[in-house]
Order: C-alpha cells, then sequence, then structure tokens
C-alpha cells in the first residue's frame, strides 16, 4: 500500500488515526503493530510471517544481550554476532541469492540453480533498523526492552516501514514509550505529510513520465538525453525526498519526532557535501555500525581508505543485487577520496557556482549509473549525451518540450532549493492570517492530488525495489 494511494489516504489512514487516539495510552503501541502488520501485509501477506518471525528474534537476542552486556560481556557480544548473522543472512537469501547465483555459475563447472524469490518490500530498510535496537543495547546506547509488543512496534512502525528513513532504536527509545501526541504536533505532521505527498504525486510522477518519455525515444538528440536525465534526477529526488517527509509527517500525528532524511543535497557545493545532506539515515547508519567500528579515519591514510571502500562498495551493494549498484558505490568511494586527497582544501578558494557545477555534473552522471540494470544500455544513453550516436544536438521537438516545459522545469529547480521553505517559516511565524492560508494550501494541494490519484494510473515508487 502506498502512501499515495486514495486506499491509504481515505480509508487506512483515517481509520488507523480514530483508533488510535480513542485507545487507552497502554494499548496504543499494540495497535500500531497490528495496523502496521496489516500495512505490510497488504500487498505480499505471506512476507507477514517473516516480520514476525525477525521480531521474535531480536526481541529475544536484545533481551539476551541487555541481560550480559554488564555481568557477561562476551555472550553478550555473542548474542550480537548472532543478531547480525541472522538478519543480514535473512537479507542476503531474499535479496542476493539470485545475483550469486547467477555470477558464481559463470565459473567453469560451477552450476548454481536461481530460485526467483520476490523480494519482501522494505527488508533492506528494516533489517537495517532491527540490528541497531540490539546493537544500541549492547553499546548502552539504549535500554534493553521487556516489552514484545514495543520491539514489535518499532520495527513494524508503518510511516518508515518501506521507504525509510531508517531510524535507530536509541532515537526512539525514550518515544516508544513515553510519547505526548499534540494538536500543534498533529497539524505540524498534516502539513509535512502533505508537502510530502505533493513532492511524490505532482513533482516526482510528473517528471518520472517525461523521463520514460525520453528513454523510450529512438530518436534521441544530445539536448533531448540531457533534458531527459534532468527529469530523472528530479524524479529520484522529490520521489524520496517525498516519501520520506510523509514518513515523518505521518511519525509526528502519532506523537514521533523523527530525524530529516534529505536536507537540499541539489545546493550542494562538494560530493562530500551532497552525501551529508542525501538519504542522511543510511549514510548515519554506515557510519555509526560499519565505518566508526572500523577505526574511522583513525590511524593511516590506507585505512581510512579500505573503510570508505567498504561503507561505499556496501552503500551500492545494499540498494540493488546488480552490478550497476556496486558501480555506482564504488564511483562515489573514487569520487570522496579523490576530494579527501586532493580537492577539499582546494576548493574553499573555488567560486561557488564552479563548487555547484562540480558536483551537480557528478551527481547527474551518477543517476545513470543508478538507472540502468543493463549497463549496455547505460553506456549507450551515455554517449548520446556526448554526441555519440545521438541523432544530432537537438531537434525541433527538443526545443519546442523545452520552451513548453520550461516553467515546469524552474518550478523543480525552486522546489529543490531552502528558499521556499525559509520564507514559509518566516510568514508563519509573523502573521496570524499564516495559519488560514497553510491550512487552505494544504486542503488545495490535497484536492489536487487526488484528483490526480483518480484521473491517473502512473504512480509509482522507486524505492520499493530496495
Amino acid at each position: 500500500m502506498l502512501f499515495s494511494s486514495l486506499e491509504f489516504l481515505f480509508a487506512y489512514l483515517p481509520i488507523t488515526l480514530l483508533v488510535y487516539f480513542i485507545s487507552p495510552v497502554k494499548l496504543r503501541n499494540l495497535w500500531l503493530l497490528l495496523v502496521s502488520l496489516f500495512f505490510y501485509g497488504w500487498g505480499e501477506p505471506v512476507y507477514v510471517f517473516l516480520m514476525v518471525f525477525t521480531i521474535a528474534v531480536d526481541y529475544i537476542f536484545g533481551y539476551l544481550v541487555g541481560k550480559y552486556r554488564d555481568s557477561a560481556p562476551r555472550r553478550a557480544k555473542l548474542f550480537v554476532i548472532l543478531t547480525v548473522i541472522t538478519n543480514l543472512g535473512l537479507l542476503g537469501f531474499f535479496k542476493y541469492y539470485d545475483f550469486f547465483a547467477v555470477n558464481l555459475s559463470r565459473i567453469p563447472f560451477i552450476n548454481i540453480p536461481t530460485l526467483s524469490v520476490t523480494l519482501p518490500i522494505g527488508i533492506s530498510f528494516y533489517t537495517f533498523q532491527v540490528m541497531s535496537y540490539v546493537i544500541d543495547v549492547y553499546r548502552g546506547d539504549a535500554r534493553m526492552q521487556k516489552n514484545p509488543i514495543t520491539v514489535g512496534a518499532y520495527v513494524t512502525l508503518f510511516p518508515q516501514l518501506i521507504a525509510g528513513p531508517i531510524v535507530r532504536y536509541q532515537d526512539v527509545d525514550d518515544q516508544l514509550t513515553e510519547r505526548k501526541e499534540s494538536l500543534a504536533m498533529f497539524a505540524s505532521g498534516v502539513r509535512t505529510f502533505v508537502a510530502g505527498l505533493g513532492k511524490k504525486v505532482i513533482f516526482a510522477n510528473a517528471a518520472g513520465a517525461l523521463w520514460d518519455a525520453a528513454i523510450a525515444d529512438p530518436n534521441r538528440t544530445v539536448l533531448g538525453s540531457w533534458i531527459g536525465l534532468l527529469y530523472y534526477c528530479f524524479q529520484i529526488y522529490f520521489d524520496f525526498s517525498g516519501y520520506s517527509d510523509m514518513a515523518i509527517g505521518l511519525g509526528k500525528m502519532f506523537g514521533f519526532r523523527f530525524l530529516e532524511n534529505f536536507n537540499y543535497p541539489y545546493v550542494s557545493k562538494s560530493i562530500t557535501e551532497f552525501w551529508r545532506r542525501w538519504h542522511i539515515s543510511l549514510g548515519t547508519w554506515f557510519r555509526e555500525y560499519v565505518y566508526i567500528p572500523l577505526g574511522g579515519n583513525r590511524g593511516s591514510k590506507w585505512v581510512m581508505y579500505r573503510n570508505i571502500f567498504a561503507v561505499w562498495f556496501l552503500t551500492g551493494f545494499w540498494h540493488g543485487a546488480n552490478w550497476n549498484f556496486i558501480i555506482w558505490g564504488l564511483y562515489f568511494f573514487v569520487l570522496l577520496v579523490f576530494e579527501k586527497t586532493f580537492l577539499l582544501e582546494r576548493m574553499k578558494r573555488w567560486p561557488a557556482f564552479f563548487c555547484h557545477l562540480y558536483t551537480l555534473f557528478f551527481v547527474y552522471i551518477s543517476w545513470l549509473i543508478f538507472y540502468f540494470e543493463d549497463m549496455g544500455a547505460g553506456f549507450a544513453y551515455l554517449r548520446t549525451m556526448f554526441g555519440s550516436g545521438a541523432a544530432g544536438l537537438a531537434s525541433q521537438a527538443d526545443l519546442y518540450s523545452l520552451l513548453h516545459r520550461l516553467l515546469f522545469i524552474a518550478i523543480l529547480v525552486i522546489a529543490s532549493v531552502p528558499a521556499p521553505k525559509r520564507l514559509f517559516y518566516r510568514f508563519y511565524e509573523k502573521s496570524r492570517a499564516a495559519r488560514y492560508v497553510t491550512a487552505v494550501g494544504v486542503l488545495a494541494v490535497t484536492v489536487l492530488v487526488t484528483a490526480y490519484l483518480v484521473d491517473s494510473s502512473f504512480n509509482p515508487f522507486l524505492y520499493f525495489r530496495f
């Protein structure tokens, strides 16, 4: 079930909110667990059993880690290791088995059958979350949770279940048992949710349709190729950041405060800065649970490079069981190492515009690697961008399309920078009328989105495959 679906907006969410707020406080986590399992099982009911198994295993390991952490640390560490093996084993089987089977079968005398197992929705996200619970308890960053309902509610919490942000247990430990809902927080959640809904349905879907048309064009020109990829850059940003905003908004409605997952990454002036702004929760997870435990930047430069390599190899592979994702991760590894070694200090003397241009160019190319699982098709598209095999520099249709959609592109650009948000909060804080204007705006976006969803069947969600 998508947040941007009519079933969710006008049936699931209202019923969930109504029952939640009329329920006694002690029963609210149980209700969240039940409706989250229903939400998860909407598309693939069989994998609800996998989810329940994951909760049970990690609740037991978390309990044992908390019990033995001080009295028998070696035993506690063993349970942490078992947790990691169990969760990564499940993730590896469902997401990567066929990848390894196909690639190992290319070796002479090896023939491993593929299973074509359906990927459980959101397994990459909730696997990292549930591991963070046990690891945080072991480190002493969070309390061991005696109530299995509370652990289950944390793992399955539907706002962030299928697409993040990846919520570390230590960030919501207190909120799971002591959160306080309020009308102001609920209203803020509605605003954030609707803003994300607008990003997803109005911006990302429209940009995605234009990107699909660009790929399907057999006579792509140089200009058409660059503009087409521009639409994908906006689609992936507004799709994922919009979904993150919806998750954060939903969390607020139920009294949870999730950390921001996107901070206007396209204004970055270096690749390093870009990855501090893009998918923040994933970067934080890898930093806290991989990079720092490996030694971080302590020690020699070669140790630091090894650790960066490990993080970016895993980051790429986390996104998908295909070589293009691994190449995409290593692409950023090379760029980040090059920046840390040669560029960052020099870039402080560069004009800001040139820094932006440099960053956007390499991010732009990265999305081409990210999108095309068929690397041959990706390379062919890249060649047309630079004139090889292109049907000319530009066509009349390209120029007409660009002129016709110039306003839309300008809106996408403006919406991807922080200025509109700053102006909104300045207006909201200083004017009493702002609340009424905002309410009208929220209603207008909701009506517009509803009209779009009723009229259109094009409503993809890019991160379902992760």
